[in-house]
Parts: C-alpha cells; structure tokens; sequence
C-alpha cells in the first residue's frame, strides 16, 4: 500500500481554497491517488456539530479564547475520526483550512501562537500537515471575491473589519515565512486550471 499525504489549503476570504481543494483532489484522483476531501470546522459528525456553533450567529457570540477552545475541539474530533485513520489507509486527505487559519484568526484576536499550538498538541497530538497550500491573492481583491460569492450573508468570520483580515494574513505570511518547508505560497489569480496546476507543481516532490 502506497503512503498516505495530508494536505491544507489556507489563505483567507475569496482565494479560492474550497475551488481548489475540490479541483486538486479531481487531478490527483486522474494520477490513480485515492483522496478524501474534506473542510474545518466539520469533517466528522461531532466537528460539523461545533461547525455550526462556531460559523452563526452575531460576531460577539464566542469570546476568542472560546472560539479556540471549540476549534480544538472539532480538531481534534476531526482529526482521530477521520484524518488520521485515512491517512493510515494511504489516502491523501485534503483539508479545507486547519490549524494554521486558527493561529491566524484567532491569533488576530489576540490569542497567543503558543497557546493554539499547546492546545493543538494536546487535542490533536500535534499533527501537521505534509504540505500547506497558501493560497495568496493582491490586497482587496479576496474580499471582492468574497462579497460577490456571499452576496451579503457572510459568516461571524467574514464579516469582521478590514483591520482584522489584514491581520490574518499578516499572520499567514508569518507562518509561510517562517515554515518554509512546510508552507507553500500559491498565486491564486487566473484561471482556476492555472492555479490548480500551481499547486500540482508545489506538491511534485510528494507525488508517487
């Protein structure tokens, strides 16, 4: 049985990771890879469960340390229901956001880097992607993207200030800067065959 790979795609609104994750897993599944796609929060049945307390409601619901507790609690349900066991059967998983939009979102609230990785390596057992896709676009044009695709009806995290979205990519670039052999930077403008070939090229060394 071939290695299983786990692989993240991050970024922040309107880049395109939910697009791209789906149209990856297309282009692996043609190369015969056997791929799971899935997203947090959710993935399992308890993680869509917080999910839902985490994505509704007005932005003031959670304070941010609860808003990291609950992201590590879906992880870490996520991440030993699913994830892990298939992994383990040499599937490639692909996630739609994981801990590194915790480190930048909930870190833009003033959550300090140390405590989510404590808290993931308490939850999660500190697991780590194979490779982290980070999906970048020029300022403004993700919120544009943004916008017209929830046409007014953006959840708690979207709908928060400029500053705020400047501050999780700010975080974002941290991350990438800092865990280069991790953390891939991928431009996410052009068409969206251009950017799934951009991340093909950035998981080469991964492929069988």
């Amino acid at each position: 049985m071939s290695a299983g790979r786990f692989l993240t795609l991050e970024g922040g609104e309107g880049v395109g990771k939910s697009t791209q994750a789906r149209a990856l897993a297309a282009a692996l599944e043609t190369r015969g890879i056997h791929v799971v796609l899935t997203r947090e929060p959710g993935g399992s049945e308890g993680a869509e469960a917080i999910r839902d307390l985490l994505m509704q409601g007005d932005v003031r619901r959670w304070s941010a340390h609860a808003e990291a507790l609950l992201f590590a609690a879906a992880r870490a349900d996520h991440v030993e229901k699913r994830i892990r066991p298939m992994v383990d059967a040499g599937s490639w998983v692909i996630c739609d956001r994981f801990i590194d939009s915790t480190r930048a979102y909930q870190g833009a609230q003033g959550i300090d880097d140390a405590a989510i990785l404590a808290l993931h390596g308490f939850g999660s057992r500190g697991l780590l992607p194979d490779r982290t896709l980070l999906l970048t676009l020029p300022d403004g044009e993700g919120d544009r993207r943004a916008q017209a695709r929830d046409g007014g009806a953006a959840d708690r995290f979207a709908a928060r200030d400029d500053g705020f979205h400047r501050s999780v990519a700010a975080t974002f670039d941290r991350i990438a800067r800092d865990e280069a052999d991790r953390v891939r930077r991928i431009d996410a403008s052009g068409r969206v065959e251009q950017v799934t070939q951009r991340l093909i090229d950035a998981i080469a060394d991964l492929l069988p």
